[in-house]
């Protein structure tokens, strides 16, 4: 495996929880699929249909996503929309991100030794 694999690889593990939590973010206003997909690449959380569309089913499955069928356009959409259990569950997912983002930046400061 090349470095550059190994960078990607490493790098796809980082991302793939961070997803999660910027779907949930996302969500608050409700938004379909593609939408979704264009929001995250906006916001620098650029990932593929093949990983959002599980993981909208799971985050519902698990009550932290609702939906409902928009179906007033010619092509019907399934517009998602964060639950009050997933608003819970970002906010804390945010705060352990924070946690998580002063730990390691307290690894990478020379002033925390």
């Amino acid at each position: 495996m090349s470095e550059n694999e190994a960078f990607e690889t490493h790098l796809q593990e980082l991302r793939r929880g961070t997803i999660v939590l910027a779907c949930l973010q996302l969500l608050r206003d409700a938004g379909y699929g593609y939408g979704l997909l264009e929001d995250l690449e906006r916001h620098g959380f650029a990932t593929d249909a093949n990983t959002l569309y599980p993981l909208l089913r799971r985050l519902e499955k698990q009550g932290h996503l609702t939906s409902e069928w928009n179906t007033d356009e010619a092509r019907p959409r399934k517009f998602y929309r964060t639950s009050a259990a997933g608003i819970r569950l970002a906010e804390t997912l945010t705060g352990e991100w924070r946690a998580l983002t002063a730990s390691i930046a307290s690894l990478t400061d020379p002033s925390e030794d």
